[in-house]
């Protein structure tokens, strides 16, 4: 090859290249800054998935989640024990030990792939593979109060690097149909802010109807966060509004005309909802095929203490903040020994949601619980440094959505501030 014609090669592979770079510096230039929120919930590398080897259940579900969610493949963690109501003491300890030598110390939470066991001894399995098997979290004599769990009214985000400790839900369904179901749910629902009402319903089941005592205290911290409603009565029928539900009786016979959103949660208060199947009360996965993303229930008899249940304030207030399911009804729930969690832990409709609106614009939707401020940080890359900018948008309590206009740096870092004063 001539120099000349070697001379021409090369020319036309510089020009080539040349043209590449344009194009991406044009699309880096044309594109959307990128504006991301401070960590403020658990997200798919925080959870491990906990498969049953021996239940065609869990390994089908517990797959599918982790794939759908994009749980890290070292998270997805495989036991074997034989499927059954309740979990003998001395299988689960084999198995929880088994579990701990497998889990990565990053992980902060536990989705249980199956539907069976909901108990292990006197311990909901819930709380059995939270907190490990003790009678402290179990009823003494009947009726008696329980340990009382750390998680209660705890903003932390990673509970495992501080109370020691990793909050579990169970992956349960009526069927692996069902399940897949409400897994896609929540997944359609990430971040989506959906309009909706909670409702609370007073009913005249005197021994189920504890939590009522607390409603107008709910509705006076919540409605200007959410349109809120206290029912008196057996149940509310035929609505397609309720993002959250609460009530208090046996069995939910309304439930069969009501169809929930997408990304709601709901429970009854009595003594059995966490049996999931077979019992002589409504399971809490009635909540779930509903279309509920998560319920919960106690397996054990609990009597009507209020402590063993959700608070609904809190349910409310930690989901609207952008919290998980898996979160908000762990920090619900005061003495949860006997208690199950069920449905998609990874469910968090009111996630900040960031959209593109321009090349110098996006629109941030946020729920906030009182007065506060978003702030955001500038930078070059992702990575940081983030340099802070001056100015602060101020939030009202409830739902925001607020433009922010004039971003020239490629990348933002936002963070919601309590206001000044607050």
């Amino acid at each position: 090859m001539s120099e000349a014609v070697r001379m021409r090669s090369w020319k036309r592979i510089v020009q080539g290249w040349l043209g590449v770079a344009l194009l991406v510096l044009a699309g880096s230039a044309m594109a959307a800054p990128q504006v991301e929120f401070a960590r403020t919930a658990l997200s798919a590398g925080d959870v491990a998935v906990v498969i049953n080897e021996r239940d065609p259940y869990s390994r089908e579900v517990g797959e599918y989640y982790a794939a759908r969610r994009g749980v890290p493949a070292r998270q997805v963690l495989r036991v074997s024990f034989e499927p059954g109501e309740v979990m003998p003491v001395a299988e689960f300890e084999r198995v929880r030990a088994e579990l701990e030598a497998l889990v990565p110390d990053s992980v902060q939470g536990y989705a249980l792939a199956w539907t069976r066991p909901w108990r292990v001894g006197c311990m909901a399995v819930t709380s059995a593979f939270t907190f490990g098997f003790d009678r402290q979290w179990c009823s003494a004599q009947l009726c008696a109060p329980t340990h009382p769990s750390p998680l209660f009214d705890d903003a932390a985000v990673r509970p495992y690097e501080r109370h020691g400790v990793r909050p579990a839900m169970l992956l349960a369904g009526e069927s692996v149909t069902a399940a897949k179901a409400m897994i896609e749910r929540g997944i359609a629902v990430e971040g989506a802010h959906p309009q909706g009402r909670a409702y609370l319903v007073s009913t005249p089941d005197a021994a189920r109807n504890v939590r009522a005592q607390w409603f107008d205290a709910t509705v006076a911290a919540l409605q200007q966060r959410i349109g809120i409603e206290v029912v008196s009565g057996r149940g509310i029928g035929e609505r397609a509004d309720a993002l959250f539900y609460f009530t208090g009786l046996p069995a939910v016979a309304e439930l069969d005309t009501l169809r929930l959103p997408a990304g709601a949660l709901a429970d009854h208060l009595t003594s059995f909802g966490g049996v999931l199947e077979g019992g002589t009360q409504m399971s809490a996965l009635r909540w779930l095929a509903a279309g509920a993303s998560a319920s919960y229930g106690t397996a054990v008899e609990p009597c009507a203490h209020p402590q063993k249940f959700p608070v609904p304030a809190l349910v409310i207030a930690h989901y609207l903040t952008g919290a998980t399911a898996l979160e908000a009804y762990w920090r619900s729930v005061a003495w949860p020994g006997e208690g199950v969690f069920v449905g998609d832990p990874l469910a968090r409709p009111f996630a900040p949601q960031v959209r593109a609106e321009g090349a110098q614009a996006v629109r941030v939707v946020v729920n906030v619980p009182a007065d506060a401020a978003l702030r955001l940080g500038a930078a070059a890359s992702p990575v940081g440094p983030f340099r802070p900018l001056g100015r602060a948008v101020p939030l009202k309590p409830g739902r925001n959505s607020v433009l922010l206009q004039g971003l020239r740096a490629p990348y933002y870092r936002a963070v919601v501030m309590p206001a000044r004063g607050a």
